[in-house]
């Protein structure tokens, strides 16, 4: 069907990637082993952890929560689903926190100004008052949250507008791409953007990725409480502090090792290779304590004729040339510290293993899986000799690190779908 993004099914879950301890906000973890669903290949593992906050020295918060209550947001699993999650986020928001409600509907309305977040009850109250009528006027309503956070504006603080929306976004805004404009012209203002899409389903509007890409941000598909817990209670800090901004990954290949490659999933974040260096264009940002993961499929130099012409000519920079028979990957990060527009450099060489995936870590098995998976549910040319049962066993071998039971979750879940992925 093509609904299931590969990158969003890996990055669902946290990864125990070591905490960092150097100069850089994040740790770089890479490896590569034997691709389980085409063993004349390889499979690369890039992950990032960021650094987890120092409570001590938290940064005020100034959010702002930019409510849709247009008529289509009365269902059971919007609005009352949308107070509940935000309840929760206000009671594991830290100190010196400061909340702002502004809703838009037909028209929109500061309904609390910037109240600090241990007056706790007054927020809920004006949270718990909220009705849904109207048409939706999206435009309005953005442009006076960003006018209460800049009012608000914290130096060096967590300045947020946190959207909540069934993503229906009809009436005073005429384009996507207008809106689009119109958050990219807020960003300049240091002020991020968090979506969170309500009551959508298995209905994903690309709308709300564009948005919140061009608003230094990113977004969450609520549809449940247990989806609310987790994004507004036990990966809070990650989701709503920013500790890295513009973060590009760049890989470049080894012409004497790898013939061919691709990347799994992000065809909506790819960079050109220029933009790489150019501090002008945005990327995404990084989360304290958040985890990215991404997964790239390698066809090695020793590869059958046969495979390489399958997967087509090599993409990669002429940087990487000499006398180096060994690495296969030179990986390339650059980030903006917060506060800067300057971005600083980061250089790994990354080396194949050898090994199976049985032998590799819980954390490359848990990637692996969820990324066939979506493979499989996709129905991808590349899922080669993917079968449900192997699917199955990767993530089983996962499972000696589940603190919340997602990864119990998953297996179960693919015991369910087994069906559907043959």
């Amino acid at each position: 069907s093509g609904a299931a993004r590969s990158e969003e099914l890996i990055n669902y879950f946290n990864y125990a990637y070591e905490e960092p301890q150097g100069e850089h906000p994040f740790t770089v973890d890479a490896q590569i082993a034997e691709c389980p669903w085409n063993t004349e290949h390889k499979l690369m593992k890039v992950g990032l952890k960021g650094k987890s906050l120092d409570y001590e020295n938290l940064r005020p918060s100034n959010l702002v929560f930019l409510i849709d209550v247009s008529g289509s947001m009365s269902q059971q699993n919007k609005l009352p689903l949308l107070k509940k999650s935000f309840s929760i986020m206000i009671d594991n928001l830290p100190a010196k926190s400061t909340v702002a409600l502004v809703t838009y509907a037909g028209s929109s309305g500061l309904v609390l100004p910037p109240t600090p977040v241990d007056e706790k009850k007054q927020i809920l109250k004006a949270l718990n008052k909220l009705d849904a009528g109207g048409s939706t006027a999206g435009k309005a309503g953005i442009e006076l949250a960003y006018e209460v956070a800049l009012e608000n504006l914290v130096e060096d603080g967590n300045n947020r507008v946190i959207l909540a929306t069934d993503g229906d976004f009809n009436v005073g805004v005429s384009s996507s791409s207008e809106l689009v404009k119109l958050i990219e012209e807020k960003r300049k203002s240091d002020i991020y953007l968090t979506i969170c899409g309500f009551g959508m389903g298995n209905y994903k509007d690309g709308r709300m990725e564009d948005i919140s890409n061009a608003g230094n941000g990113n977004y969450f598909y609520i549809d449940k409480y247990a989806e609310a817990e987790k994004v507004f209670k036990r990966d809070l800090m990650a989701n709503m502090f920013t500790i890295a901004k513009d973060v590009k990954i760049q890989v470049e290949f080894n012409p004497n090792t790898v013939s061919a490659y691709r990347l799994i999933g992000y065809e909506n974040r790819l960079l050109q290779n220029e933009d790489f260096e150019n501090d002008k264009i945005d990327a995404g940002e990084l989360g304290a304590g958040h985890t990215v993961t991404a997964l790239y499929e390698i066809v090695p130099a020793s590869a059958s004729a046969d495979e390489v012409n399958k997967h087509g000519e090599l993409n990669f920079q002429k940087t990487v040339v000499g006398d180096d028979n060994e690495s296969l990957v030179m990986l390339k990060l650059r980030y903006k510290p917060i506060g800067s527009e300057t971005s600083r450099l980061i250089e790994t060489r990354v080396l194949d293993s050898s090994k199976s995936w049985e032998h590799m870590d819980s954390e490359f098995n848990l990637a692996a899986s969820a990324a066939a998976w979506g493979m499989m549910l996709n129905d991808s040319k590349f899922k080669g000799d993917m079968s449900p049962e192997l699917v199955i066993s990767m993530a089983k071998k996962s499972l000696d690190r589940d603190e919340h039971g997602y990864r119990a979750e998953f297996v179960s879940l693919l015991h369910k779908t087994k069906d559907l992925m043959n």
